[in-house]
């Protein structure tokens, strides 16, 4: 049988506006507070992709109803007090780091036996801090293979309380499913992060949606929480803003192919801190436009830069993209965690550079990327969506870029080959 694959046809400047789809991870996190709350809520511009639809399946086998309208755009969802309905459950939840994570958590709330489990790579993923903290809180949680990774099983009486201390340098998913589910233990929670935090804008993102559903966590510092229990999630109708980890592929496009794109529904202000990586952009010689309803990255000379991307890690792919095409060295640190995410996003993507032409050295905690004489190439993506996003910019300028398996853009979004296209198509001169 034939892989699936799609070729990228270089084009001339992108100029266009877009606006994509609904943020992942706040989709998620919504879905996650809004199931807890007291009362029914509207979740308003929901993504609709691989990693929603596990996460939503799971909350339905767990008896919590989540209605989901014809263009699947809007969810409706009738909270369950912080009850779950279920007794028993086995969740596949595919290849969904969020899904897993948070309702590892969500699962301690109930009363019965729960199984999470998903696919192979998911096997791989690390969770065992995860199931300290939870432990350190009175749940009874493990690994069903004692690896400290999925399978996980749960046996819950619901949560306890007390104190956890947690790794920071793994995943921030780990210290956001405790955050969301500690107002419904039974006693104070004290969480303390040990080390450094990663992907903090993921946090304080955890933290403005539990506020927005009605529970207050004091963020002053990072390394310390205190949630007082028992608190409840209000339902209500909620707007989520759309995802800027997808927008960066598009402001990318601009700078590769020096052209302007503008994204809607997105501004210096919002919620994701995947936004900075504008910053990025306009540091390496590209023109950033902040306004109240959108953000628009012009193209300009590229140069490389020395850039910590910790806070923004799920952009680290798309500016490696950008990197080659910039007069010297792109330097990216900060990142070792993402070597275990869906893919080895540091081996895998530095093997994929250097596919293409670039020189490329692996840091214990990054990549430097020198550009070369680039050329067309087969890009494997290993099941990982960011990955065949990514890469796929470089086909906007160098012919012949080929990207295997382009359908696991389905994990977060679905249409971005089409989206991608119409912008093409849209730019003069293309």
């Amino acid at each position: 049988m034939t892989r699936s694959q799609l070729e990228i046809n270089p084009c001339g400047p992108l100029i266009g506006t877009i606006r994509p789809p609904g943020s992942k991870s706040i989709t998620n996190r919504a879905l996650v507070c809004a199931a807890l709350a007291h009362g029914d809520s509207q979740l308003l511009g929901a993504l609709d992709s691989e990693d929603t639809r596990v996460m939503i399946a799971a909350l339905q086998q767990l008896g919590i109803d989540v209605q989901v309208n014809d263009d699947k755009s809007e969810l409706t969802v009738r909270g369950c007090g912080g009850r779950i309905p279920a007794r028993e459950a086995d969740l596949f939840l595919a290849n969904s780091g969020t899904s897993i994570r948070f309702l590892t958590a969500l699962a301690t709330l109930g009363l019965g036996w729960f199984r999470l489990d998903g696919v192979e790579r998911m096997r791989a993923r690390p969770i065992q801090d995860l199931l300290e903290g939870l432990g350190h809180l009175g749940a009874d949680v493990r690994s069903e293979f004692d690896n400290g990774c999925p399978p996980v099983m749960v046996r819950a009486c619901g949560l306890p309380g007390g104190s956890a201390t947690i790794h920071g340098n793994v995943s921030s998913q780990f210290l956001s499913g405790l955050l969301m589910v500690a107002p419904y233990a039974h006693e104070d929670v004290c969480l303390r992060v040990d080390g450094q935090l990663v992907s903090q804008p993921y946090v304080r993102m955890t933290l403005a949606v539990m506020s927005a559903f009605g529970v207050r966590v004091d963020d002053s510092r990072l390394d310390r929480f205190q949630i007082t229990a028992p608190q409840r999630y209000a339902g209500r109708e909620y707007a989520i803003e759309p995802d800027a980890s997808a927008a960066s592929y598009f402001w990318a496009a601009a700078a590769i192919t020096g052209g302007r794109v503008t994204v809607t529904g997105l501004n210096r202000d919002a919620v994701q801190g995947d936004v900075a990586f504008c910053d990025c952009l306009a540091r390496m010689g590209c023109q950033i436009d902040y306004r109240a309803d959108g953000i628009t990255v012009t193209g300009g000379r590229l140069r490389g830069i020395a850039a910590d991307m910790n806070a923004i890690s799920d952009t680290v792919l798309t500016l490696a993209a950008v990197a080659l095409y910039a007069e010297g060295p792109t330097t990216i640190t900060g990142v070792a965690h993402i070597r275990h995410k869906e893919t080895d996003r540091i081996g895998d993507l530095a093997r994929e550079l250097r596919q293409l032409g670039a020189r490329v050295e692996e840091l214990p905690d990054g990549l430097r990327i020198e550009p070369a004489e680039l050329r067309g190439a087969e890009i494997e993506t290993y099941n990982d969506h960011r990955m065949a996003m990514g890469l796929a910019l470089a086909g906007l300028r160098t012919p012949g870029v080929v990207i295997l398996n382009p359908n696991c853009t389905e994990k977060t979004y679905p249409r971005f080959f089409d989206d991608l296209r119409t912008l093409s198509d849209e730019s003069p001169g293309s």
